[in-house]
């Protein structure tokens, strides 16, 4: 399943990436969140989806991330937003797509309507989290770790088992990223899907994003017992339902 291919940028850039190709087809886009790759199994399972669908299928990994290429302190949501357009663009192509964004994905992906409106035919969010940088982290953070960052350009956040490097240069750039204060008219299918027991992302951050979608097939579920990630293979199983109920009338 994992056959993974790079998508080469430039001289010195190159991004991973797995597909499924399809002529003249409706394609699914992924994208992974915040320090995530695409041997997860979400990115897997919505592979399998397309194939089983005879869909198209894109899931990369942003600049460095997983096995891209790029320094991920140097790194921020403008570059990963044109790493994903320049993917999309170049094996996507003309086709229509569905984006299911995870957590960070979700913000990265609303920021793609800017290139593709006429190409997005739905949008997926998964514990979506659209201006986390300044919402969920700099608002909160104590003077002390506000300081270090501006005078040493880094610091590193714990979460869980996790370590983030959070640089002064990614806060910034995601201030000039704001997607929440932006309606979006078109007529398409959203679906947001958040776990009840998130405790890093918010389930109003799913609510706001679809009041942001003014004329679109509105939906937002609610997983009871579900996590962030929701990764395990029962949540996968609803996600993949929501899924199928989202393009049963595309064609």
């Amino acid at each position: 399943m994992k056959k993974f291919k790079y998508l080469k940028i430039s001289k010195f850039k190159k991004l991973r990436y797995i597909d499924n190709y399809f002529r003249q087809k409706l394609y699914i886009v992924f994208l992974h969140g915040f320090m995530s790759d695409i041997e997860g199994k979400k990115p897997q399972t919505f592979k399998s989806f397309a194939i089983k669908k005879k869909l198209g299928f894109l899931a990369l990994e942003y600049s460095g991330h997983g096995k891209s290429t790029g320094n991920f302190i140097n790194c921020n949501i403008s570059q990963w937003t044109n790493d994903s357009k320049i993917a999309i663009k170049k094996i996507v192509k003309k086709n229509n797509f569905i984006i299911i964004g995870s957590s960070m994905g979700a913000w990265i992906g609303l920021n793609q309507f800017k290139y593709f409106k006429d190409q997005i035919k739905g949008f997926v969010g998964i514990g979506s989290a659209p201006e986390f940088l300044s919402r969920l982290m700099w608002n909160k953070f104590s003077k002390k770790i506000k300081s270090e960052i501006r005078n040493k350009g880094v610091t590193t956040i714990k979460n869980g088992n996790y370590e983030y490097p959070i640089s002064y240069q990614l806060i910034k750039d995601g201030r000039k990223n704001k997607v929440l204060n932006k309606n979006i008219k078109l007529n398409i299918k959203v679906t947001m899907i958040h776990g009840k027991k998130d405790e890093v992302v918010p389930t109003s951050f799913s609510k706001k994003i679809l009041s942001k979608f003014k004329n679109a097939e509105k939906k937002l579920v609610i997983i009871k017992n579900g996590d962030h990630s929701l990764s395990d293979p029962r949540n996968l199983k609803k996600i993949i339902l929501e899924l199928n109920r989202m393009i049963h009338n595309m064609f």
